[in-house]
C-alpha cells in the first residue's frame, strides 16, 4: 500500500457531488500536481483531505490506516500528518512574520515558545525571509507573504504538505521566488500534492500529474506523458488549449 491512498472518494456541496470516485495514490516523496479546468475539483480533494470538505463515500489511508472523518480524534491525528497552504496567505495583519509562523505551535501544540522561535526562525530562513522576521504582512510583497505562509505551515511539521494555487494571486514577477521555495522542499523529499495552473513547473517537479474535470479523474500519469501526450479526449483538448503559446 502506498503512503496515502484516496480510494473512491465522493464529496458535495450541498446538493452538487464535486468530487466523484476519486482515485489517486501517493508515494512518500513523491510530488503530485493536480491540473484541470476551474470547477474540476481540485482545491476540493485537498480541502477534502484535512476534513474542511467532508468526504461522505469512499476511503483516505494514510500508512493504512483509515480516516475517520466523522471522529473528532481520527480527524485530529489525520491534521497532524497534513498541512495546507491556500492561494490566499491568510496572515494575521497585527503580526510579525516570526510571530504568524510561531503562534499556531505555541497556542494549538502547546510547544515551548523558545523551541518554536528557532525552529520558525529557521524555517524563514529557508524560505529566504530572515531579514523580514520583525516585518507586518503589509510591509511584504505578495511573494514574501506567500513564502510566510509556506514557512508557518512548515512549523507544524508537516509530513504532507498541499499546495492549493499558491501562486494564482500573485503578480507574475514575484511567482518565481514562491516555486524557488517549493523547487527547494522537493529536493529536500517533501511528499507534497500541488493544485497548480502553472504549466512548466509541474513538468518540471511533479513526479506524478493528475489532470481532472468535473470533480473526476480523467488521466494520471508521469507529467510528459499527461501535458504532452495525453491519452483521453477531454485531456487532449485541454492541453491543446493551455499549451498552445
Amino acid at each position: 500500500m502506498s503512503y496515502l491512498n484516496i480510494e473512491n472518494l465522493h464529496a458535495s456541496y450541498g446538493h452538487n457531488l464535486v468530487l466523484q470516485g476519486i482515485d489517486i495514490s501517493v508515494e512518500k516523496g513523491e510530488i503530485v500536481s493536480l491540473i484541470g479546468p476551474s470547477g474540476s475539483g481540485k482545491s476540493t480533494l485537498l480541502r477534502a483531505l484535512v476534513g474542511l470538505t467532508k468526504p461522505h463515500l469512499g476511503a483516505v489511508r494514510l500508512e493504512g490506516r483509515r480516516i475517520d472523518y466523522s471522529n473528532k480524534r481520527s480527524l485530529r491525528e489525520a491534521r497532524e500528518h497534513f498541512a495546507i497552504v491556500f492561494q490566499q496567505y491568510n496572515l494575521f495583519q497585527n503580526m510579525t512574520a516570526l510571530k504568524n509562523v510561531t503562534i499556531a505551535p505555541v497556542k494549538v501544540k502547546k510547544r515551548k515558545a523558545e523551541e518554536v522561535e528557532k525552529e520558525a526562525l529557521t524555517l524563514l530562513e529557508k524560505v529566504g525571509l530572515r531579514d523580514k522576521i520583525h516585518s507586518y504582512p503589509d510591509e511584504l510583497s505578495g511573494g514574501q507573504q506567500q513564502r510566510v505562509a509556506i514557512a508557518r505551515a512548515l512549523a507544524f511539521r508537516p509530513n504532507i504538505l498541499l499546495l492549493d494555487e499558491i501562486t494564482s494571486a500573485l503578480d507574475p514577477e514575484l511567482v518565481k521566488e514562491v516555486l524557488d521555495t517549493i523547487r527547494m522542499l522537493a529536493r529536500e523529499g517533501m511528499t507534497m500534492l500541488i493544485v497548480s495552473h502553472e504549466m512548466a513547473f509541474v513538468r518540471e517537479v511533479s513526479s506524478k500529474t493528475v489532470f481532472m474535470d468535473e470533480g473526476k479523474v480523467v488521466e494520471i500519469g508521469p507529467p510528459d506523458q499527461v501535458l504532452n501526450h495525453p491519452r483521453t479526449p477531454r485531456a487532449k483538448e485541454f492541453m491543446a488549449k493551455i499549451l498552445r503559446h
